[in-house]
This record gives structure tokens, C-alpha cells and sequence, in this order.
């Protein structure tokens, strides 16, 4: 469901877009930025708080990637004045540098805040959906 005004869900579609645009060219500085300074981030159990801690865990992970295609899609977003929750379908494809690939659907459970007229991700929490790795299927074929 959608509801609120509209350009704020306007806003927090392109929230989503600029994070998935900094997760394709590795930009921790864009990446970073769409995060609320006491944010928290919950990716499959590992939880981190504070903009600083995200950015820091999101660094090391990417650095074992060669390359990334993310997509998101927001599947529900409800704006009640400066607050914002949601969720948002993704679509990752990896390169990891050990060679392997993966093909990822996940799902996130957003809070939104909208801070000095600019909305951040206030929490985030992902989990895999589905998870396919082509590489490793295609050696079998």
C-alpha cells in the first residue's frame, strides 16, 4: 500500500535509487549519505548502529566484490509527516573476486526520516528472498 503525500514518496523512491546507484559504482561517500547519523542497519542478522558503523561493515564487504548490478523496487510506502516505513523488493547480481557469482532477491523493511527537508534511511533490515549462483550451475551443464 501507498499512502501520503506524494512527493514525499516521490523523494523516497530517489532515496532508494541513489542508494542502489552508489551500491553499483562502490561509492561509499553517495552510499553514506543516504543514511541518518544514528541509523540502524540489520543485514541478516548482522547489526549495526550508526552511520559511521554501517559505512565502515559496507566497505568491507564490498571490497571482496569485482563488480554489482543492484536494483530496488519499492513494494509498499506509507508517509505519516516527517516519518516514513516501507519495504523494497532488490535485485543483486555479484561478481565476487573469488571467481564465484550470485543472483540475490531480497527484501527490505525500511523506516524513513526526513531530517532538515532531506529523507534518510533511519533502519533498514534485509533478508534473502531467493539466492541462485549461476557460476557454479554452469560448470555442471
Amino acid at each position: 500500500m501507498f499512502k501520503g503525500p506524494f512527493e514525499d514518496r516521490i523523494a523516497i523512491r530517489e532515496l532508494g535509487e541513489t542508494y542502489a546507484d552508489a551500491v553499483v559504482r562502490a561509492d561509499a561517500d553517495d552510499w553514506g549519505k543516504v543514511w541518518a547519523q544514528d541509523a540502524h542497519w540489520d543485514l541478516m542478522g548482522n547489526k549495526f548502529d550508526g552511520r559511521e558503523a554501517i559505512v565502515a561493515f559496507w566497505k568491507q564487504a564490498m571490497s571482496g566484490l569485482e563488480a554489482v548490478s543492484f536494483q530496488s523496487m519499492p513494494s509498499s510506502l506509507e508517509v505519516t509527516g516527517d516519518r516514513a516505513v516501507g519495504r523494497c523488493q532488490t535485485q543483486e547480481y555479484m561478481k565476487v573476486k573469488d571467481g564465484t557469482t550470485r543472483a540475490i532477491g531480497g527484501l527490505y523493511e525500511d523506516e524513513m526520516v526526513r531530517q532538515d527537508g532531506v529523507w534518510l534511511f533511519s533502519k533498514r533490515v534485509y533478508r534473502i528472498i531467493a539466492e541462485f549462483q549461476p557460476a557454479q550451475v554452469q560448470g555442471k551443464a
